[in-house]
């Protein structure tokens, strides 16, 4: 049966992103599970109809099942570009969600400050030195450079990773996510900033 396959990510749940399919309109689905009882709204990392969603849904979840958080659970402790570059072979039509404005400014706020926590990173943390070159994930012919710290140059502008990363989403592939850490999307030496900060963190833990 032809539908939507998804990758969803949410500021609550750091390092853990969802998996799943549905009928509806991806904007439906996520309304729905933001109802469920998370305290933030879920964003569309990626989405795509497919030929076959119960098909592709189960060799996901099977192909990345070492990653399962818990397995009545569609959660997967994995970097979302790992499942979308896999996904994207298999898409049909890209879809793209229009996430609604902030309910109000209370939430808008308090999703600002979960999307910093989670991202909680710097270049230095990173390993990363001023004047390298990141890629985007969804498009590695797009660079930024690292300039400070905390910012990278892109498109002639400093700016933060999320704040660069929400503009290319928005102008060049017509997402408006509301919830994502830039980290998730720039990438350094083939590895996304996300992926880097937690491997490091564990090796430090070792």
């Amino acid at each position: 049966m032809q539908g939507t396959i998804y990758i969803l990510t949410n500021p609550s749940m750091d390092g853990y992103i969802k998996i799943g399919k549905t009928k509806q309109s991806i904007d439906l689905r996520m309304k729905n599970l933001y109802s469920t009882g998370v305290p933030f709204p879920f964003s569309c990392y990626y989405a795509c109809e497919v030929e076959d969603m119960d098909l592709v849904e189960k060799r996901l979840h099977e192909a990345f099942e070492d990653m399962r958080v818990n397995p009545k659970r569609e959660f997967f402790e994995i970097s979302p570009d790992k499942v979308y570059k896999v996904l994207s072979l298999l898409a049909v039509k890209e879809v793209i969600p229009i996430e609604d404005n902030f309910e109000d400014n209370i939430e808008e706020k308090a999703i600002e400050k979960a999307v910093e926590k989670r991202a909680r990173f710097n270049f230095t943390m990173a390993k990363i030195p001023v004047g390298s070159e990141l890629s985007f994930s969804k498009d590695e012919t797009i660079k930024a450079k690292v300039i400070s710290n905390n910012k990278v140059l892109y498109d002639g502008e400093e700016m933060s990773l999320t704040a660069s990363a929400q503009k290319l989403l928005f102008n060049k592939f017509g997402y408006k996510p509301q919830a994502i850490a830039g980290t998730l999307f720039w990438m350094f030496e083939g590895e996304s900033l996300s992926d880097r900060r937690i491997r490091l963190e564990n090796e430090e833990l070792s």
